[in-house]
């Protein structure tokens, strides 16, 4: 059998999928990017049980091309034979080819975004805590809280109802470089701290025999894929907040990390998912608008917040802040000092809330 009518006749199978939060355009060509363990392939697996078109998927991680390159396939001949309308490369790196096929609906599924103007690109991040809820499926908010702080964002360890330490080790043994993995360990060490890239080389070289050159193209590219993300601190000249993808596999990483980091984490990569702009007010909180500053605050009262509230007032209205955002645990208050009004709400209704009005 040839190797474009194996992955022809054998497009992917996916046993159970619980929907996303996303949506495929209709037509054009697009770039699905994400980083390793965001559920790409699930994705397109679900979407191509329901496409319109007559599909080809390639998996470029299939063995079966172990042995060929893409330039080596008769792919354009193909197309025009079997009537291709929609072609879609799975597990794609920028360069695997010069120039791409005729074809109606190309889909590139890749880590980092491809450089192409032919192509629309839209990322896939882990889950957010609305779509844990779906895969969890429970009505008890709380619980699944509970069960989301423990199990984190990627789906693979949502779905499972056993521990998943094995699966975080498997997958940060078979995902990633031994070079990776040692930069992992060390921006989950780091998590929600400000860093350099120079101070991560250097914190690196202390354990690891790694050069320069190596940690700022492998920093670079995690940037790029979505694994770690640096937030301008805007009461700090050097140094940007290192924000890890998902806080349970740091916490899994750095098993001392405190729960304090873990909740700051998350509340971070719930604005990022939203699309939004931020920048970190120091240790106080993130900036999201012009005048609106949303503070992790897990387990503060209202008369805790009131009073440190109280002591940062003037540093409130140096930066223009109109609105306080106090995301918590449990708690829920609101209260006004001055111009700046400030509420708290738990972060499981918060989440889901602020999603609904951005």
């Amino acid at each position: 059998m040839d190797i474009l009518e194996y992955f022809y006749e054998h497009p992917p199978q996916i046993e159970k999928y619980v929907n996303r939060k996303f949506a495929f355009p209709e037509t054009g060509h697009l770039n699905l990017c994400g980083a390793r363990g965001s559920g790409k392939t699930a994705l397109v697996s679900h979407y191509l049980q329901e496409s319109p078109y007559r599909s080809i998927y390639i998996d470029l991680e299939d063995p079966a091309l172990i042995l060929h390159t893409l330039d080596t396939l008769p792919l354009q001949d193909f197309i025009d034979e079997y009537r291709i309308e929609e072609l879609i490369f799975d597990h794609y790196e920028e360069g695997m080819l010069d120039d791409f096929p005729n074809v109606k609906r190309m889909i590139l599924v890749s880590r980092t975004p491809v450089a192409h103007s032919s192509v629309r690109h839209m990322r896939l991040f882990p889950l957010d805590f609305e779509e844990f809820l779906g895969f969890e499926r429970v009505t008890d908010a709380a619980y699944a809280f509970s069960r989301f702080l423990k199990k984190g964002t990627l789906p693979s360890s949502a779905m499972r109802h056993k521990p998943i330490r094995h699966l975080w080790k498997s997958f940060f043994q078979h995902q990633f470089s031994a070079t990776e993995q040692s930069l992992l360990i060390i921006l989950a060490t780091h998590n929600a701290q400000s860093l350099t890239t120079h101070q991560i080389y250097t914190f690196a070289k202390e354990h690891f025999k790694i050069s320069k050159t190596v940690v700022y193209e492998t920093i670079e590219r995690f940037q790029r894929e979505g694994i770690v993300y640096f937030v301008e601190n805007i009461l700090r000249k050097s140094g940007k907040k290192a924000i890890f993808y998902d806080f349970a596999f740091a916490k899994y990483l750095a098993f001392d990390q405190n729960f304090g980091v873990q909740f700051d984490t998350m509340v971070a990569l719930a604005l990022i998912k939203h699309g939004l702009e931020i920048k970190a007010l120091g240790i106080h909180g993130y900036l999201i608008d012009s005048n609106i500053l949303v503070i992790p605050a897990p387990f503060e009262s209202e008369e805790q917040l009131w009073l440190k509230a109280q002591q940062k007032f003037s540093l409130y209205k140096q930066h223009g802040i109109r609105t306080v955002q106090i995301v918590t645990v449990n708690n829920a208050y609101r209260f006004e000092i001055e111009s700046i009004r400030f509420e708290a709400i738990p972060f499981r209704e918060w989440s889901i809330v602020h999603r609904e009005t951005d």
